[in-house]
């Protein structure tokens, strides 16, 4: 069974039921996520023996989240206990052409004062195949940019493939931050997943005759963003997704993978969404599946855009989906009739 080891921060989640506003709400939902967390239990659905690393407070609420990762069969055996609170944020659905909101209450996490000795890279990486993280990680702060370092790093001592989703947070970092950081960092990444707009925010590339608020994609501009991604930092893949956002709750989803010098994009999904969070990180744990099952490009990128297809329909982060589920809309039974 593969081994794929996810490092970042865990959240507690709070947003108002359905998509009342928060000036409305007089209670709140409490659910539990995070970009590299979200990965973890997409893969552990998947079958595969995934776990998250990451440093959460030693009290109940640091505990809650450790068991919302075990009820999904995520190993958490080299989570680290201490510090002083979990990271919290709070998540407003839009809706029509009300946009979602998210607000952060993350300051001084537990993650966020983690140290480089706080995690054994030898040991975690024993056995393991895969890396993941997101650019969110560095962007919390303190250590986290070393340890990132360190973790790519000891990663490639012992042979473990790296994927990075650049996951550019304008409210967590500057972009000339980003930039200096994550040019340190995708040297050692194997994968580099992005959007839209990560490449321009972090790295100033951006595809040619594109405005994602129209909807009018431009293919080739996408190839061009992958292959300089590719040349600039040697990566094997490059992965992009390509929304088209109509409203809140209506967006076009597709996707291409750029390998070998060239591009497969996949076929293209029209959503309907019940909750947006996670969708891009649906996608990376359905690309990581896909390339350790090895695979070909064109079945890769459809299995990703697929799983992730289904995520836009599960409330909360978690993509809550099995393989059978996932192939079965790659194939092209995208229906939603019954299943008896």
């Amino acid at each position: 069974m593969k081994k794929i080891i996810t490092f970042g921060e865990i959240m507690l989640r709070l947003n108002p039921e359905g998509y009342l506003r928060f000036v409305q709400a007089d209670k709140l939902e409490a659910t539990y996520g995070g970009g590299e967390a979200n990965v973890a239990v997409s893969l552990a659905n998947y079958g595969m023996n995934a776990a998250f690393v990451s440093k959460v407070p030693a009290h109940e609420i640091g505990q809650c989240a450790v068991n919302e990762l075990r009820r999904y069969g995520v190993d958490t055996s080299d989570m680290v206990r201490g510090g002083d609170r979990l990271g919290i944020y709070f998540a407003e659905k839009g809706a029509s052409q009300r946009p979602s909101k998210v607000i952060y209450d993350r300051a001084g996490s537990s993650i966020s004062q983690a140290v480089p000795e706080d995690f054994d890279w030898d040991k975690i990486f024993d056995g393991a195949d895969w890396f993941h993280f997101t650019g969110i990680t560095p962007a919390l702060g303190g250590n986290l940019p070393e340890i990132c370092l360190e973790a790519c790093k000891k990663a490639h001592e012992h042979g473990v493939t790296v994927s990075c989703d650049l996951n550019y947070r304008k409210k967590l970092w500057t972009r000339d931050q980003a930039r200096e950081t994550m040019s340190k960092l995708v040297p050692y990444v194997d994968l580099c997943i992005a959007n839209e707009e990560d490449a321009k925010d972090v790295f100033g590339i951006e595809a040619e005759n594109t405005d994602i608020n129209s909807g009018k994609l431009n293919h080739e501009g996408y190839v061009s963003v992958a292959k300089q991604l590719s040349d600039r930092f040697g990566c094997k893949y490059v992965a992009i997704t390509l929304r088209s956002s109509i409203s809140a709750n209506d967006n076009d989803w597709a996707g291409m993978l750029y390998t070998g010098g060239e591009a497969h994009f996949s076929k293209s999904y029209h959503m309907h969404i019940v909750d947006r969070v996670g969708g891009g990180d649906s996608f990376g744990g359905g690309l990581i599946y896909a390339l350790l099952s090895g695979y070909e490009p064109d079945r890769a990128i459809n299995f990703a855009v697929a799983a992730s297809c289904l995520k836009h329909s599960i409330e909360h982060d978690f993509n809550l989906c099995s393989v059978s589920e996932v192939e079965a809309l790659a194939g092209g039974d995208g229906s939603g009739r019954v299943q008896r």
